[in-house]
């Protein structure tokens, strides 16, 4: 009874989610080559690492607000050797505008992508194509709905690995003999049995890592659940974004990219210091006018990942008093889970055969997303056919006991 039970949530969650796990799993597997991608796809955008030294970003902000007057620049990040990407805050009654790429060496412009709607340029298909393995493209909502689908796959892929047991689990005698053929795939098999085995026995051989990319998307778009879960078992700091905000400004506008910048730059670096750990590049500086907060981002030796970096300091944006500091290891248990969480995700560690293998996962959880509604059809398909098999034989038996009941 159990196990039938199993069976059904299994099926209605793995129909509810097809759709959108085909859409992760394909546009997951293509974002993980994703600077690779860019270089190839758009090498305006990506020339590679230029000679001669770097701007500060403070330099290349105030260049991007010149080059576009009709908003305000408030972040820049430096998303690969030779590129650095301007997001802005449109002034009042004006347009959105477009992110602006620049060379950070010459601080020249190299072309703008949209950062909503559908993609008009080669420029803009990559990042269409983030948006959608991240949010639908859909924003906020499309945010929520996929923490919702990655809550249902969390506790799916436990009802999955329990499916894959032998049905009698209290016999002791030959438990991994009637386990083997779950992780096999039967040679010569029907279409339908080989669609059973790729679903299963995929599942099977990855599936620690589908646990983790399942649990990993709740930590991304469901962060308020996956806290609460993981709290039970961890420490976590808290978010620098949501400690308390600095006071009000008053009227007063932020103290000049240039001054924010540079305190931050020694506050963090003076923090290296004094805690041990080096940094090797910096990654990000914004200004958040509704927080109230500058946040200075550096890759250092406690990011686990290869690529980006959260090392982050944030200040007061009108004082520049020090507002907070978060570093992905060595402090909570739950930060440092959540950062291994969250690189294993984005196949940011161990190098080139883990982001082949996260490739493969991402084509991986498409297949069994198609092979489990294949399944569902098949089954379908059988219970109607039989359902028509058995009208006949109730209709003669009705007549039967009509012309019995008639000859009384």
């Amino acid at each position: 009874m159990t196990r039938a039970i199993f069976v059904f949530l299994h099926r209605w969650a793995g129909l509810a989610m097809a759709s959108f796990l085909i859409l992760v799993g394909v546009t997951g597997s293509i974002l993980v080559f994703l600077p690779e991608l860019n270089h190839w796809l758009t090498p305006n955008l990506y020339p590679g690492r230029q000679d001669g030294a770097e701007l500060s970003a403070s330099a290349l902000l105030r260049r991007a607000d010149e080059l576009t007057p009709q908003a305000r620049a408030t972040r820049i990040f430096f998303a690969a050797p030779g590129t650095t990407i301007v997001s802005f805050e449109a002034k009042p009654g004006a347009p959105e505008v477009d992110a602006l790429y620049l060379d950070p060496v010459s601080g020249d412009a190299l072309g703008r992508v949209k950062q909503k709607g559908l993609p008009e340029s080669l420029g803009d298909l990559l990042p269409f194509i983030d948006r959608l393995h991240w949010s639908l493209a859909l924003g906020p909502w499309g945010v929520w709905l996929l923490g919702v689908v990655a809550l249902i796959w969390t506790i799916d892929c436990f009802i999955a690995f329990y499916l894959t047991l032998p049905a009698n689990l209290l016999r002791r005698r030959g438990f991994l003999a009637r386990w083997k053929p779950a992780w096999l795939i039967k040679s010569g098999a029907s279409f339908y049995r080989l669609n059973f085995d790729l679903h299963r026995a995929s599942g099977l051989w990855l599936y620690p890592l589908l646990l983790v990319l399942a649990w990993s998307g709740v930590c991304f778009d469901l962060n308020a659940v996956y806290r609460g879960a993981m709290g039970l078992v961890f420490d976590f700091e808290p978010p620098i974004w949501k400690r308390e905000a600095p006071p009000a400004p008053d009227g007063r506008e932020p103290m000049p990219f240039e001054e924010a910048e540079r305190i931050a730059r020694d506050l963090i670096e003076n923090r290296a210091a004094r805690e041990g750990f080096t940094i090797d590049r910096r990654v990000d500086f914004s200004l958040d006018r509704e927080t109230g907060l500058y946040a200075y981002g550096v890759h250092s030796s406690r990011d686990v990942g290869e690529k980006y970096g959260g090392t982050t300091i944030a200040i007061d944006a009108y004082t520049g008093a020090l507002h907070g500091f978060h570093a992905p290891t060595g402090g909570k248990g739950g930060d440092t889970a959540t950062e291994w969480l969250v690189e294993l995700h984005m196949a940011n560690v161990f190098g080139l055969p883990y982001r082949i293998l996260v490739c493969v996962a991402g084509v991986a959880i498409a297949l069994l997303s198609v092979t489990g509604v294949v399944i569902w059809w098949k089954k379908r398909v059988a219970r109607r056919r039989h359902d028509k098999r058995r009208e006949p034989d109730k209709e003669d038996g009705t007549r039967s006991a009509n012309r019995s009941t008639a000859s009384l």
